[in-house]
């Protein structure tokens, strides 16, 4: 069980990091180039390319290059599958909450089973 999600450690690892989680949202709006998305950072440009290397890594991102520029976008399935383990823990917990609370209730009317 423990490698069934080892893919979607490597992708919350990525996104544990405020700086790659301020990329993946610039390139919601698009693709940029890999000078563009870094302007916004306090930090040397190999440095910045450490971050695109998480973020390519794990599968949130893809880059291709044409002549001289280097683009980074999106990649939407990736994000999706994180998205959907995080649904699915949530509506997991709500259930569970939701039978703890009916408990909780029917204990303090008296009526447990």
């Amino acid at each position: 069980m423990p490698n069934q999600f080892a893919h979607l450690d490597t992708v919350f690892h990525a996104l544990a990091n405020p700086t790659r989680r301020a990329v993946v949202a610039s390139l919601s709006e698009g693709p940029e180039a890999v000078s563009v998305l870094a302007e916004p950072f306090d930090m040397a440009l190999p440095s910045f390319m450490q971050h695109l290397k998480v973020l390519e890594a794990c599968g949130l991102v893809r880059s291709s290059k044409a002549g001289r520029v280097r683009t980074v976008e999106i990649v939407p399935d990736t994000l999706r599958e994180a998205e959907d383990w995080i649904t699915a823990q949530r509506h997991l917990w709500t259930r569970r909450l939701n039978q703890l609370d009916r408990h909780v209730t029917a204990m303090q009317k008296g009526t447990t089973r």
